[in-house]
């Protein structure tokens, strides 16, 4: 089982950066600790060394799913500013969210596709109108309907629908990965100042 979760520093200064390295060692500390492992997919390095603005990770394990449910919500780093003295605030608020996995490339199998010939009118001459030279092409795990009549040639119009149909599925791949990229940058500013569900401390 794999649970994926993305840290956010949200809008806030460069301690929850700091904060954010810290909490993400707990974390990787904690899981550990339960026999879990965390990888990490991407990380946005904050503006001082060693600091992250968010960081993508990956746990994987038995019991997953309530390791992270213990790490999701509003976290809280309870420590004094290591970049300005003199600053009463000690609480440097995170995010972490679950979030989907990278959408799936649809894979085509030319055995998933149904292939039927059929009739059509239009301009063409008998031979068109007579003959099922056209193709209706099904993609049966997607559901993806071509239908194809532009050659003379059932073979051609077999050939083109085929294309076709690996354009559209690739297009709607695309599509659905950058909504997912879209949907996780939303992410980023779900940060709830306050009322943490996790404090952690030096």
């Amino acid at each position: 089982m794999t649970v994926r979760l993305l840290l956010s520093a949200g809008r806030g200064p460069q301690e929850c950066s700091w904060a954010l390295a810290h909490l993400l060692r707990r974390l990787e500390a904690d899981a550990a600790r339960q026999r879990l492992r965390v990888h990490r997919l991407d990380t946005v390095a904050g503006d001082r060394p060693g600091t992250y603005r968010s960081v993508l990770v990956d746990i994987h394990g038995a019991g997953v799913e309530a390791f992270a449910a213990s790490w999701t919500g509003t976290l809280c780093w309870q420590a004094p500013s290591p970049y300005r003295a003199g600053v009463g605030r000690k609480n440097w608020y995170v995010t972490a969210q679950p979030c989907p996995a990278d959408t799936d490339v649809t894979p085509f199998e030319e055995s998933d596709v149904e292939i039927v010939a059929c009739r059509t009118g239009g301009p063409g001459g008998q031979h068109r109108n007579k003959a099922s030279t056209a193709v209706r092409a099904t993609h049966r795990p997607s559901g993806l309907v071509v239908v194809v009549d532009t050659e003379r040639q059932f073979s051609l119009n077999r050939r083109i629908a085929l294309r076709l149909l690996r354009q559209r599925l690739a297009r709607r791949d695309d599509a659905a990965a950058r909504h997912a990229i879209t949907d996780r940058w939303h992410l980023h500013d779900r940060l709830v100042r306050g009322n943490p569900t996790r404090v952690e401390r030096p």
